[in-house]
């Protein structure tokens, strides 16, 4: 038995093992693609580490894949660090996706002198990508080797080990393929600028929109659908997108992810070389660019606010019926889970914001601590007034400049002002600094200048417009709670089509820093459910197979908050669905604007019934949410059951109606 649960692992070249925290590239070294290991290459000689299928290969030639055909591990060899810019021209391959190969075979050259003259790094990294799920260890021998030599021991985990024995382990799935067919009807890799993923998407900045076949796309195995908005050309995958962006990235390099400094530089310069010269596109190409910025900033911190907004109501319901007091302990642990993340927001922006702009995103999440440092928070909270100034109050002072110190716990705006400050000053520091005295001054004078600039500047007006902001939504909404919602309940789902809901979730977010609620958030839980209850009539009246696959996983992610796999696998393919799911929200909307439902918390659909309970003690717009939630379910299953599906359409429509991509940037 221990034979068939140990795994070994020879080197693919020839040269001295370096543990794979040694490797000069944190995507590796961090072990973020898996355990591992590299190797400082004498010879250029490039050998098979285990027998199996070659199952990927990128297109710059830098990468390989392979898959072992007993154990499904998944080893990935990247020649060279940061070689996916030089297009492939130092690499020679022997084989191709789908090949057989034993351990030893050779499989490609790589001509070490020629990656070294272009100012790139030789090592070659081996990585098992899904070590996590297979490996219970993997123990590397460091030194010199030969290529083929065994350097690496390790055992299959239990459940790995047990599933082999018993004949249950199953193939993994075939990510790989996926990923190549997408890269490749995308333009290729040479039309990649950078790439990231949001909870269904994976989001391209594309060179050339015009070189990515759609219909293609649209028609793979595993792909939901396409739209284009924001700049991004967005492949919609649902629930497995993080498994298919991690084998994009393996695939081209994580260069071009969103962590990487060289998909900045690329961005940029096609970005400086595509400039549109109208007043018109300029508009157009800034309001993009603006909903890109927003977009992955919040994209990495918007399930930790929904999962925080979730808590936030459980605590609410446990003092509302006295199971928990508000001067407990517990209470005091539970709070801190759910409310950390609202409070210290402005540090997680700050930080993923800067890595969406190119400027340093630990720099800039210290100028988020300093945003929501306790004594700065207390000053913004005391009250005091020194003077006014248009309005304003001042109520402290640097160096005899008057200052509105407001309180940025929750604030979103602000410290994307901030990073974007720091994407052009650090380049202009980096400039005026010699490299002897970077690393400390550098950091010194832009958290000194960012962290004064949002303080004395940026951030009281920003305060002063988010705050006139709230009030305007405010104001329009009890102008008719009723017309609002209907209206914003009839539309919303429309920018979630084009991806410009992005634009709409920081203002709630804004809404709920600033007053603690938002109402225009009950409104578009009410669009999320009747997207679920669209889809859920079509899983049960259709009677084929291919339709119910896909629409009882949309309707469970609809009912939790996800919507883009109803509306894009279903409900918008066959068009009436989207319509009569439409006609279903507006009703829910327009309920809740009628009851003046409430809602305190950011997790919207029916898992989000927490967030509608006040936590100053339960109030109507509990039940107004269950009212207006049964109510839109009831209108949107039943158009849709009666008008908005047949069976007969799954069979002549293949796609959605091309007329979505009339937002495109």
């Amino acid at each position: 038995m221990a034979k068939i649960q140990a795994v070994t692992i020879t080197t693919p070249i020839t040269g001295e093992v370096i543990p794979l925290n040694q490797v000069d590239d944190p995507v590796f070294s961090t072990g973020m693609m898996g355990l591992g290991f590299g190797v400082q290459p004498t010879s250029g000689q490039v050998l098979a580490p285990v027998s199996g299928t070659v199952t990927m290969i990128a297109a710059t030639k830098h990468a390989l894949g392979f898959t072992t055909p007993d154990n499904h591990l998944e080893v990935l060899v990247h020649l060279g660090i940061d070689t996916v810019a030089l297009g492939g021209a130092p690499f020679t391959l022997n084989v191709e996706a789908g090949d057989t190969v034993q351990a030893g075979d050779v499989v490609a050259t790589m001509d070490l002198d020629a990656i070294k003259a272009s100012n790139k790094q030789t090592t070659v990294v081996l990585a098992v990508t899904n070590a996590t799920d297979k490996l219970a260890h993997l123990d590397v021998t460091p030194g010199k080797a030969t290529a083929g030599q065994t350097v690496a021991k390790g055992r299959l985990n239990a459940a790995t080990f047990n599933a082999k024995r018993q004949g249950r382990l199953k193939p993994v799935d075939h990510y790989d393929e996926l990923a190549t067919a997408i890269v490749e009807n995308v333009g290729g890799v040479e039309n990649i600028n950078s790439l990231i993923h949001c909870i269904t998407r994976l989001r391209f900045y594309l060179k050339d929109e015009s070189l990515a076949n759609d219909d293609v796309i649209a028609d793979l195995k595993g792909v939901i659908d396409v739209a284009k908005a924001g700049g991004q050309y967005q492949v919609v995958i649902g629930a497995a997108v993080t498994d298919v962006y991690d084998a994009v990235v393996k695939l081209i390099g994580p260069e071009y992810t969103n962590d990487a400094a060289t998909a900045k530089v690329v961005a940029d310069t096609n970005a400086a070389a595509q400039q549109p010269t109208t007043f018109g596109g300029k508009i157009k190409h800034g309001f993009s660019s603006l909903i890109g910025v927003i977009t992955g900033s919040m994209i990495p911190v918007i399930g930790l606010l929904a999962a925080s907004g979730i808590l936030k109501g459980i605590l609410a319901l446990l003092t509302t019926y006295k199971l928990v007091s508000a001067t407990a302990s517990t209470y005091v642990i539970i709070n801190a889970m759910s409310d950390s993340v609202f409070y210290f927001l402005p540090i997680f922006v700050g930080f993923t914001a800067a890595k969406k702009l190119g400027a340093d995103p630990v720099i800039m999440g210290i100028v988020g601590g300093v945003l929501t440092y306790p004594s700065l928070v207390s000053i913004a909270a005391s009250g005091k007034t020194i003077s006014t100034f248009m309005g304003m109050s001042i109520n402290a002072s640097f160096f005899g400049l008057p200052v509105h110190l407001a309180s940025y716990t929750y604030s979103i705006f602000p410290m994307i002002a901030g990073a974007w400050l720091a994407s052009k000053l650090e380049p202009w520091l980096k400039r005026v600094i010699p490299t002897v005295l970077r690393m400390i001054f550098l950091p010194l004078f832009e958290v000194v200048i960012v962290s004064g600039v949002i303080l004395l500047f940026l951030g009281p007006i920003i305060t002063v417009l988010s705050t006139g902001l709230a009030n305007l939504i405010v104001t329009v909404y009890n102008l008719s709670p009723a017309i609002s919602g209907l209206l914003i309940g009839g539309f919303y789902q429309v920018l979630v089509i084009f991806g410009l809901h992005w634009a709409v979730i920081p203002i709630v977010a804004n809404d709920i820093a600033t007053t603690g609620h938002s109402y225009l958030n009950a409104i578009v839980s009410a669009t999320m459910v009747a997207q679920g209850g669209a889809v859920l009539a079509i899983a049960l009246k259709s009677k084929l197979a291919n339709i119910q696959e896909l629409a009882w996983p949309a309707t469970i992610s609809a009912f939790a908050g996800v919507t883009e796999p109803a509306m894009y696998g279903i409900n918008l393919k066959y068009g009436r669905a989207f319509i009569t799911a439409s006609i279903g929200a507006a009703v829910g909307g327009f309920l809740t604007g009628l009851m003046h439902v409430n809602m305190w918390g950011f997790t919207g659909s029916l898992i989000g019934f927490t967030s509608f309970v006040n936590p100053k003690g339960m109030d109507f717009s509990f039940t107004g949410f269950w009212i207006a939630s049964i109510a839109t379910i009831v209108v949107s299953f039943t158009l849709t059951w009666l008008f908005g599906f047949k069976d007969e359409d799954a069979q002549t429509v293949k796609r959605a109606p091309k007329k979505r991509h009339l937002g495109a940037a």
